[in-house]
């Protein structure tokens, strides 16, 4: 070999050297940055005539597809099960711990202590008060959780909202990275720092909906939700679908979805199915529509079937002689007579009846009837015992939401109740296990990624590879030297 060839020969491997250390050096100091995906450099051999050396063709950014994808959507099913396990948790605090003074258990459970009380000794204005005030405190009970759970439907709706433009905004900012790759393919550059960051948006992407992602020619890739329904793929339109949306300011209970009060999912102007079970369910944007237009009313309407029967069982024709056909009970629909036909949002209007309100001075109608003109015997208790005995009757609810079973009042709120933390603990386990799995995911995907004692390895190697190829360009010119000073 010539000199001239040895000295191309370790000039090719010193520019080598230098390319890859720099590579190294990016890995290390990005270890911990998410999206960040290994680079090796890609070298082949020159082999020209007697001249060898190396070439550098460019650098590979290595990425495990398969696993990078089973972990998006995992991330979309661990948004969907934790955001569920929120709602369940919160509401099931604000209803409260069975029998805790405070919660609906404990509430009604007040109630009925009071009526037992009063029952006992019907004379007492001051047991009579204290009956008043419980019955006032359970029905404030049902109030308050019914306008929780209305405003736990505005926050739904308003979070659909952002992550409807979040995910508006992220696949054009995907096609903006597809182009800006596909430019730095076709002109042979370096484009993985683009990657990383087309990475990072569409991870932040997979939260909201559970994505797959096809690659596409020049380094340009195509986004597809789960269900199939296309997203973006720049082999079809050059533009990405327009996910519309609208956010309701105000929720009610009467208000729902198929009776068109909110709004629907649309792409490109055409309406979907906006259910969790719909083309972009599966991730945080389905759950927080589940619990807008599922979970939700699906506890509303359990609240609405307690205050419902509740009201029915103090009703004219209840233990209560004194009313007339028409007239309010004891508890009354925003101080008027229950309309059967009126009964969504029914816990947000129940009410005690204003003529014994506890602060005025008609709570001797407890004992002698609403309906009583004066007064009656002190002593009597037989109008406070028909109280008692009109909640403990098995009755058939005539709310569908209550089953059809015959049952207590007492035990429709504990089924309630059950039922809630039935809910919750479903949601807590759906929840374990998708972050167990997110967590199997993540950790098979950070064994692919940058390992920094081999990175320091392979630092070595490049370093003692250029030393070499140091002292060949030294030899090199001690050579020269001589043959010149000859």
């Amino acid at each position: 070999m010539s000199l001239t060839g040895a000295l191309s020969n370790a000039t090719s491997g010193l520019v080598a050297n230098s390319r890859a250390a720099t590579v190294v050096a990016s890995n290390i100091a990005n270890a911990t940055t998410e999206s960040y995906g290994r680079r090796e450099l890609d070298t082949a051999s020159r082999g020209s005539g007697s001249h060898g050396g190396v070439s550098v063709l460019g650098v590979v950014r290595l990425v495990d597809a398969a696993v990078l994808s089973d972990r998006r959507l995992s991330d979309a099913g661990t948004g969907f099960a934790s955001d569920m396990q929120t709602f369940a948790t919160r509401f099931e605090a604000l209803v409260g711990e069975s029998g805790a003074l405070g919660s609906l258990t404990g509430r009604y459970a007040a109630f009925e202590t009071a009526l037992v009380s009063a029952a006992a000794d019907p004379a007492s204005t001051q047991r009579l008060e204290t009956l008043a005030q419980a019955a006032l405190d359970f029905t404030d009970k049902l109030n308050a959780l019914s306008t929780e759970l209305q405003q736990g439907r505005v926050e739904a709706d308003a979070s659909v909202a952002g992550q409807v433009d979040r995910l508006n905004t992220g696949l054009d900012r995907v096609r903006s990275l597809n182009e800006a790759i596909s430019a730095e393919v076709i002109r042979g550059g370096d484009a993985s720092s683009l990657q990383d960051e087309r990475q990072r948006v569409i991870d932040e992407l997979a939260d909201i909906v559970p994505l797959r992602v096809v690659d596409r020619p020049f380094g340009a890739q195509a986004l597809y939700a789960a269900s199939g329904t296309v997203l973006y793929d720049p082999t079809i339109n050059s533009a990405p679908v327009e996910i519309g949306f609208t956010a309701t300011g105000a929720i009610d209970a009467t208000m729902t979805l198929a009776g068109g009060a909110l709004s629907g999912l649309t792409i490109n102007g055409v309406a979907i199915s906006s259910g969790n079970s719909g083309p972009l369910g599966g991730g945080t944007l389905g759950a927080q529509l589940q619990i807008r237009d599922g979970l939700a009313p699906e506890l509303q309407a359990g609240l609405d079937g307690l205050s419902r029967d509740l009201i029915e069982r103090f009703a004219p024709g209840g233990p209560d002689g004194t009313l007339a056909a028409g007239d309010p009970g004891l508890f009354t629909d925003a101080g008027a007579a229950f309309d059967p036909l009126d009964e969504a949002g029914l816990a947000g209007r129940i009410t005690l009846n204003a003529l014994v309100d506890p602060e005025g001075n008609g709570t001797w109608r407890l004992r002698d009837g609403l309906g009583a003109t004066s007064q009656g015997a002190v002593g009597d208790a037989t109008l406070l015992s028909g109280y008692m005995t009109a909640l403990e009757t098995l009755t058939v609810p005539s709310s569908a939401s209550l089953g059809a079973g015959s049952k207590g009042f007492a035990q429709h709120v504990a089924e309630f109740h059950s039922a809630l933390s039935l809910t919750r603990v479903r949601a807590e386990d759906e929840l374990s296990f998708t972050q167990a799995q997110n967590t199997a995911l993540r950790e098979i995907e950070l064994s692919n990624g940058v390992d920094s004692d081999a990175e320091l390895q392979a630092l070595i190697r490049i370093e003692q590879s250029y030393a070499a190829n140091a002292r060949v360009i030294s030899v090199i010119d001690e050579l020269m030297q001589r043959l010149l000073a000859i």
